[in-house]
């Protein structure tokens, strides 16, 4: 029987790096050394057990450098493989662990393709003694070729567990298991015997979404204003002066801005910017009560800020109207 194809697309990241030696599992990253796709690969040739990978160079970055050229490219790559070849089963994106919730969140509303995509990475380079890399990239590469992933939209899977882009949120620093859907927890697992899915995403994902990016230079600029005590609105009006379009408020738990914060958001509600509540709590539901409807503040469902901040970005870029973008919140 012949094995699925899947392509595997590098970015970089702790799964592509080397380390000084097999203990050096911390300062990795100074070392400077990253491996493109066709060399993880040929690190751990496992992968060709569970399908016929096609290994895609693409660069090889540390993720807090990835940026909206860089999402535009790959979700380019991920069009151009498809098209190139028809029977593809998945395609496997290597990433590095900082911002990869914010990669696979932004594929998840923007991908144009009907094959699954997983998004992968490592919490120990790929030269460490006990890294996870080869078999999180088995297991990724297992998942995306999985009939029952069809529709699910963008994966991240880490630690055996396959999370939606949407739910999943970076949660440690140095764990393995750092990735983690407080709210509604994993769709499955990528287990030694199966891949098993025990749940499926509800809101809308690729590729049936209203935004395209492909003619854009840049998204409008959205910015996040962190709640803290003592914050007196200088980040907001400095986000403001930069040209911010929108601006995601990480408030206080269940949701609401410091009182000098709330002012300079409001003034900017008055120069036509988007000013939208979320929370820094990491979990949980935004109620729009009625301080934040006289203030002209949206809400944020349960996105956390960063993923906030991706949304309401790709919304700017359809509309500038508050029941649409409202609209758009409750949708995605």
């Amino acid at each position: 029987m012949a094995k699925p194809k899947v392509a595997f697309i590098g970015t970089g990241g702790t799964i592509a790096s080397i380390g000084k030696g097999p203990l050096d599992i911390l300062d990795y990253g100074a070392n400077g050394v990253m491996l493109q796709a066709d060399e993880i690969v040929a690190k751990f040739p496992e992968v060709h057990l569970v399908a016929d990978v096609i290994p895609v160079r693409y660069r090889a970055v540390p993720s807090y450098d990835i940026s909206f050229d860089d999402w535009k490219a790959i979700g380019r790559l991920c069009t151009e493989l498809v098209a190139q070849h028809p029977d593809l089963a998945g395609i496997v994106v290597g990433h590095g662990t900082a911002s990869l919730e914010e990669t696979a969140y932004f594929l998840n509303l923007t991908l144009k393709v009907d094959i699954p995509v997983v998004v992968v990475g490592s919490q120990r380079p790929a030269s460490a003694l006990s890294t996870d890399a080869g078999f999180n990239l088995v297991n990724a590469i297992r998942t995306a070729a999985s009939p029952e992933a069809r529709g699910m939209g963008v994966m991240v899977l880490l630690n055996d567990e396959i999370h939606s882009a949407r739910e999943v949120t970076k949660t440690s620093t140095f764990r393995l298991q750092t990735f983690r859907s407080p709210d509604f927890g994993v769709l499955g697992h990528a287990d030694g015997d199966r891949v098993a899915f025990y749940r499926a995403p509800l809101r809308r994902r690729m590729p049936d979404t209203e935004f395209d990016v492909s003619a854009l230079d840049a998204l409008p600029r959205v910015d996040i204003a962190y709640s803290y005590t003592g914050s007196d609105g200088t980040a907001v009006r400095a986000f403001v002066a930069a040209g911010a379009k929108g601006i995601v408020s990480a408030g206080f738990a269940p949701g609401f801005a410091g009182t000098g914060d709330a002012a300079a958001m409001r003034e900017a509600v008055g120069q036509g910017v988007t000013v939208m509540q979320c929370t820094r709590a990491g979990s949980g539901r935004m109620f729009r009560g009625k301080r934040l409807r006289e203030s002209g503040f949206l809400v944020t469902d349960n996105l956390n800020p960063q993923k906030a901040r991706l949304l309401l970005a790709l919304a700017l870029t359809v509309t500038t109207d508050p029941a649409e973008i409202e609209r758009i919140f409750a949708t995605y």
